[in-house]
């Protein structure tokens, strides 16, 4: 017997609406984060590295807001909370050192990458959806070279470096789930 659909399952509709929420928030994250290592490493020899990186997340958050205003689909609930926290995590990051900050951009991406992957995945099945999945894929990429470019600055010389890189991975972790229900 194939089932493809069981009782409790998200339809279509709401998957893609969690995908759009979720990416909303992490991209509203990611802006608040490098805000916060800029308001603290501004006039260092990393802030073109970091404007660079805000600017890319400008433009992915500005198309997921797009999306969200098209397909009708509300923001999390938790935007208040990760307004905050991401900016905190980027001042105390940043104030840990320029190694430090680029740990937290290694971690975040890496739990990115894993999140865009599972999205594409999903979208492949939906083919109507070909250019959303498009979109993920060219994000992820980016995303990617932002992890690239922390560890060519450095992040893996941050004292404690794993601890840091595994508690920023599964608090990004924790809020991609998080923020995709609530």
């Amino acid at each position: 017997m194939d089932v493809q659909h069981l009782p409790g399952d998200l339809s279509i509709e709401e998957k893609l609406e969690r995908l759009i929420r979720v990416n909303h928030a992490g991209e509203y994250g990611a802006l608040r984060i490098y805000a916060g290592q800029l308001a603290v490493l501004k006039g260092t020899s990393c802030e073109d590295i970091l404007q660079e990186m805000l600017d890319q997340e400008k433009v992915h958050f500005a198309y997921f807001d797009d999306e969200m205003k098209k397909r009708r689909v509300r923001p999390t609930l938790l935007s208040p909370l990760w307004h905050g926290l991401g900016f905190a995590l980027g001042v105390v990051t940043a104030r840990l050192g320029d190694k430090a900050a680029m740990a937290c951009t290694v971690a975040v991406e890496d739990a990115i990458d894993d999140h865009y992957r599972a999205q594409e995945e999903m979208l492949e099945k939906i083919p109507q959806e070909s250019e959303l999945k498009e979109k993920i894929t060219q994000f992820r990429v980016e995303e990617q070279e932002h992890k690239e470019i922390g560890l060519a600055h450095g992040a893996e010389q941050t004292p404690g470096y794993r601890l840091v890189y595994g508690a920023i991975k599964n608090a990004s972790r924790a809020a991609i789930w998080l923020s995709s229900r609530l």
